[in-house]
């Protein structure tokens, strides 16, 4: 326990400290829109008060700051049991990088488009198979799904990789469409990676008392990816929370997308994943539902905008409630999902 208190201690203070060094640094690279798009102001030929000039945009790739100190409180603490969580770390890392170059396209094209949509599919798609065969073929996953409520195994066979790449995409995806909303990306998944440190912690007690002492050593090893990406997370809200400094980015909201779905491999509890993760399928199934909705007779939309949170936004809630809304019901969720586990 202490090792996993230090690990969300040291990547909490790492992003703390880093912030206000990397802001201003990535605040450089974001293109001043508002100088080059608007018109030269009218000479005042009265004393009406004139607009305030608009806000510079907030700079996004904060992920960048959650990957290092992820990466480097894991390598501190994890080198012991790091089956599990080092191909967490390379997953996530990957969709980082991925992330990255999406952001830095972005912020540098003068029409804001990054990636191109079939680049990025297909480059999340092959990350995606890479981790479901991985998986697939790690003698302490297998193609079994744990069932926590009777405490028995389902073997699910071949059917595991397409189930895994689907979990990716859907995960990675939806934490995507959920970036750009202060603290909403950042608090649902910090809130979750709490949860899994105590369903990992719980799940390797039970298996070194079974005797499975190499699971065991590796769930604690997991533990500890997860503390590093809890306590990363809870520095990054410190910059992200309305109104926010940074926002994370592409980089940030792949990487702890996939965080939350590699969590739940190492610890074979897919079948809570939907559950847990709720609130981030939320912005990819409400589009999903739009999109239905305008198919039938008359077109009328389900919701008044989408992703989800946009809807709640139209009508008429701050960011800051909304982000509270959705880390309330990711805990509360959260919190009932972990009852079978501590029977």
């Amino acid at each position: 326990m202490l090792k996993i208190l230090m690990t969300a201690l040291t990547a909490f203070v790492i992003v703390l400290l880093l912030g206000p060094l990397v802001i201003p640094m990535l605040a450089r690279l974001m293109p001043n829109k508002s100088e080059q798009e608007a018109p030269e102001p009218p000479p005042q030929t009265s004393k009406k008060k004139q607009a305030p000039p608009p806000k510079p945009p907030v700079p996004t790739m904060g992920g960048a700051l959650v990957l290092f100190a992820v990466a480097i409180a894991t390598v501190i603490f994890g080198m012991e049991g790091m089956e599990f969580a080092l191909p967490a770390l390379v997953a996530m890392l990957a969709f980082g990088v991925l992330g990255f170059v999406d952001d830095f396209i972005r912020v540098r094209d003068p029409d804001g488009i990054g990636l191109r949509a079939g680049v990025m599919l297909g480059a999340e798609l092959l990350i995606a198979a890479t981790i479901a065969i991985w998986a697939y073929r790690s003698p302490l996953i297998g193609s079994s799904l744990y069932l926590p409520i009777s405490g028995g195994e389902w073997d699910i066979g071949l059917w595991y990789v397409p189930l895994v790449i689907a979990f990716v995409m859907l995960e990675v995806n939806s934490a995507h469409l959920s970036e750009g909303m202060d603290g909403l990306v950042g608090g649902v998944s910090t809130i979750y990676a709490l949860a899994m440190i105590a369903i990992l912690a719980a799940m390797a007690a039970f298996a070194n008392q079974e005797g499975e002492l190499l699971l065991g050593y590796n769930l604690d090893g997991s533990a500890i990816f997860a503390a590093a990406v809890a306590g990363a997370g809870v520095g990054f809200l410190r910059y992200n929370v309305y109104p926010a400094k940074i926002q994370p980015g592409s980089t940030g909201s792949l990487s702890l997308g996939s965080a939350v779905v590699m969590l739940a491999i190492v610890s074979r509890s897919m079948i809570l994943l939907p559950l847990m993760s709720l609130c981030l399928l939320a912005s990819l199934g409400s589009i999903v539902l739009q999109s239905l909705s305008k198919t039938r007779e008359g077109g009328k939309k389900l919701f008044r905008a989408v992703p989800l949170h946009r809807h709640f936004e139209q009508k008429g809630h701050p960011a800051s409630q909304i982000s509270t809304m959705y880390a309330i019901l990711t805990a509360a969720i959260c919190a009932f999902c972990l009852l079978p586990y501590f029977r």
